[in-house]
This record gives structure tokens, sequence and C-alpha cells, in this order.
């Protein structure tokens, strides 16, 4: 693996080296082939984690019973000298709307509280065949339709940082986890922000991959183009060697993605970098508390030698061209269950009764809408190497309500309109990233966004790491205070 090396020495310094369930994952895996951590050892630390900070958090809401034996086939095959692949040993939470065979998948919906799939997603395969072992499923808004994570199966995950607050979602379970040191990697999707709002909220790196570049099968709208099947790490380096396992085409997808261009060590330096900075491209406002950690950042990313050019960036005017994408998604995805829409709850019904009363021509001014955003953005990083921009326009808001009603005293009209600035980055297909840039006055974290170019989730994991190095902001006080 082509390793980031600036940021290693970062992890030791912002790291309890002392429980292994916190090491970086690139570090799980070289302690476990060297023979210095078992993979039974490393689940065993994770298990341990799950047991003290999931009763507060409610990350993990189906434990694997067969992890014990699958990290003893790691341990085993590294005693007779075979290779179990790159992510051997590596502990992992499986997003509750992805599909594992012989363990309940309810997609967050009371609907298939008992489901229990016969086969496992692609992604969870290549996984496996990588030496993963399967910790168990992470929460989930109902069908993963929601910027928070409840539904009425499990209840509400929490913030790490403060358990009164929001996660994030629709990843929360899989954020709140890796925060705790409950998994080393948290496998999830994103269609308006899935993999970066938690990831913003919880203090962890997320990414949003090239659509297609991790096939997502099974699935029922099998030409999805706007949903990406993704990972979130503690770190960006760390997503990276995760990526590498689960990425490439597959023959039973028919979108798919050239395998990214990766960064050679030595890259993840802010000396050199050209990024724009846009605040605000959703045009609803930012809180102060989170502008001021992306000014704090922004100065640190110049004072290392990156160049940043603050950029007039407006996408507000694609708003509604992506509500109508997701009313067209839902419907895709739901073909065979219109006869009882009403059955879902308020978030799935909501899209599905949106999606119905398109009318073709809307559907189709929307994906030209699209075109011009890819087009828009395309410019702006002929000049740029990447563009960054605040994740999240507010902190995290109570774990007990769906949805910010007002950002800046502005009322939201629909439970996504607080996360734009995340959806309409999700619309031109590039890759990005959310990781952490600092921590607010009430010591809750901020992320920042950060687009790259086509083909391009090396350097944008590349611009993460070394923001990430420039603004290292620990673990919860709950965790590093155990």
């Amino acid at each position: 693996m082509a390793e980031f090396a600036a940021t290693r020495a970062a992890d030791a310094a912002v790291t309890d080296l002392r429980d292994p369930a916190l090491l970086p994952a690139w570090e799980q895996v070289d302690r476990i082939r060297e023979g210095r951590l078992t993979a039974a050892g490393l689940l065993e630390a994770c298990l341990a984690r799950v047991e003290r900070h999931n009763p507060h958090v409610n990350a993990v809401v189906t434990l694997n019973p067969r992890a014990e034996a699958e990290a003893a086939g790691v341990d085993a095959a590294l005693a007779s000298g075979e290779d179990p692949g790159p992510l051997a040993g590596l502990v992992v939470g499986i997003k509750d709307v992805t599909e594992t065979a012989g363990l309940r998948t309810t997609y967050g919906s009371p609907l298939y509280e008992d489901h229990v799939p016969e086969e496992d997603a692609l992604v969870v395969r290549r996984l496996r065949a990588a030496g993963a072992v399967i910790l168990g499923k992470t929460n989930t808004p109902e069908f993963a339709a929601g910027g928070n994570t409840w539904n009425e199966v499990f209840g509400v995950t929490r913030n790490p940082w403060n358990p009164a607050l929001s996660a994030g979602g629709s990843t929360g379970g899989g954020a709140a986890a890796l925060a705790t040191g409950m998994i080393s990697l948290a496998q999830g999707t994103d269609l308006g922000g899935s993999l970066r709002i938690p990831a913003s909220f919880c203090g962890v790196a997320g990414l949003r991959p090239t659509p297609g570049l991790v096939p997502t099968v099974p699935s029922a709208y099998l030409w999805d183009h706007m949903q990406s099947t993704g990972l979130m790490a503690r770190s960006p380096d760390d997503i990276a060697l995760g990526l590498r396992a689960i990425s490439g085409h597959h023959p039973a997808s028919p979108v798919c993605a050239p395998e990214p261009l990766w960064p050679e060590p030595g890259t993840a330096d802010l000396a050199g970098g050209r990024w724009a900075y846009c605040g605000d491209v959703a045009r609803i406002g930012i809180d102060g508390g989170a502008e001021a950690a992306c000014r704090e950042a922004l100065a640190s990313f110049r004072a290392g030698g990156a160049r940043v050019d603050e950029v007039d960036l407006d996408l507000s005017w694609a708003w509604d061209a992506f509500l109508v994408l997701r009313g067209h998604w839902f419907v895709s995805h739901f073909a065979a269950e219109l006869h009882r829409v009403d059955a879902f709850g308020p978030n799935v019904s909501a899209n599905l009764r949106s999606g119905l009363a398109l009318t073709p021509a809307e559907i189709g001014v929307a994906e030209n809408v699209r075109r011009r955003v890819r087009e828009e953005l395309l410019v702006l990083l002929e000049r740029y190497d990447a563009l960054l921009t605040p994740c999240m326009a507010i902190p995290p808001f109570p774990a007990e309500q769906n949805y910010p009603e007002t950002v800046g005293g502005r009322p939201m009209k629909t439970y996504v309109d607080w996360i734009a600035a995340t959806f309409l980055l999700s619309m031109p297909g590039l890759p990005v990233a959310c990781v952490p840039a600092g921590l607010d006055a009430a010591g809750l974290p901020v992320g920042l966004q950060v687009v790259g170019p086509p083909r391009g989730e090396g350097r944008t994991l590349a611009v993460a790491s070394a923001i990430r190095e420039a603004r290292p902001i620990g673990l919860p006080p709950a965790v590093t205070e155990d």
C-alpha cells in the first residue's frame, strides 16, 4: 500500500496506543501480520469497547455470532504461512441496509425486523475475502433515509462527543462505533451525504467515492448512478487501505468506475497545495462556531504552505433538481413496494409520494441540471487540486429530533434541506471526503468536505490526510478517559 507517512506520525500523537482497538487500521494490520497482535485479540478489544460504550451510543445493533470464528480463521491462516488478505483481522461494521448472509438485516424498518438474507452483498464478500472480520450491523434510519440515525426497530444512535446529541446519518451507527473504538472500518452508503454527515458530527473521516467504484450489488435499482457504497474510518489513509480491497468492476453491475489513482508516500503535505474554499455552497448560512473552526483551519493550512483561495460558488440553483432525482431514486428502489407507501416511516413515505408525483419532463430537466453542476465544478478543479467547504452548516442537534427545523433562523421545508451542502455535492459524481477540521467552542467536531477531480479518490484522500495532520482533534473524551 502507498502509505501516508506523515499522517502515521500524527496518529501516534493523538491515539491511545495502549488499547489495540484504538490503533489506526493500518497499524492493526501491521501488528497482526508481524505477530505482535492477533485477530482474536483485536476482536476481543473491540468487543470490550462495544460492552463499554454501546449502551450509551447505540451504534451496533446486531452482533455477528461468527465473528470469533472469523478472527480465528485469520490467525490460523497466518500461522500456516497463508496470506489472509490486505485487511487481515480488521474489525468492520456493516450498515444495516447492506445484506449479510445469515445475519439479520432490518434496513431499520419494522417491516423487515426479522429479515435474514441468504447471501452477502458484494461489498461484504469483498471485505471477507480481504481478511476482514465482521463485528456486526450498525444502526441506520429506515432505509437510510435521514440525516439523523433513528428507527422504530433499534431506536436512536447518539453522538460519542455528547450523547444528548445526534450522531448524524444515515451511517450514524458506523461513525459512532468508529469514534468509540468498536470497529476498525465502517461500511456505508451515501446518496445525499450519509458517509459525510456522521463523519462530521462524530469526528471521523468519510469518503463518498465515485458511484460504481464499489458496485452496489444486489440492488433493485441496478442502474443507480446517484448512491455510492464506501467507507468511514478514523483517518483518511485507513479509508484508502479499505477502499483498495473493495473497489473494482463486477459483471453484475452495469455502473462502474475506473479504479482510483493513488498517491505516493509523502504527498500528504500542506506545502504546495492549491485549494479553493467556499463557506456556503448551498446559501443556507452557517453556524458561527462551525465557521470559526473552519477559519482557524484555513489559517493553519496557509501557515503550512498551502495556497487557499476563497471562491464564490453558489450551487443553490440545483437544490430542487436534487429533490427530483431523490424522488425518482426512491421510486426506482421501491417499485415492488409502491402498494404500501404509507406502511413506511415518514421519511421514506414522503420521498415515495414525492417521486410518484414527478413527470418525465421534471426528471429530464433535473438530469440536465446535474450535468451543469458537474461542468461548473470541473472548470473550478482545472485551477485547483480540490474544493474545500464546510460539511455541516450547524453543530449536532438533539438526538431525539428528526431534523433541525431551522438553520440560522431560516425554516427548513423538508427533512433534507439542512444537509444541502452535502447533497448538492453528491450530484456531479465526483469523489467527496469529509475530515475533521477542528472543534467548536462547545468541544464538538467540525468537518470539512474535500471535493476531488474525476477519478480522484487518491488526491481527495491525500488532501484530507494533510488536513487531518494539520488539525488533529483526537478521540471523544469519554473514550480517552477509559
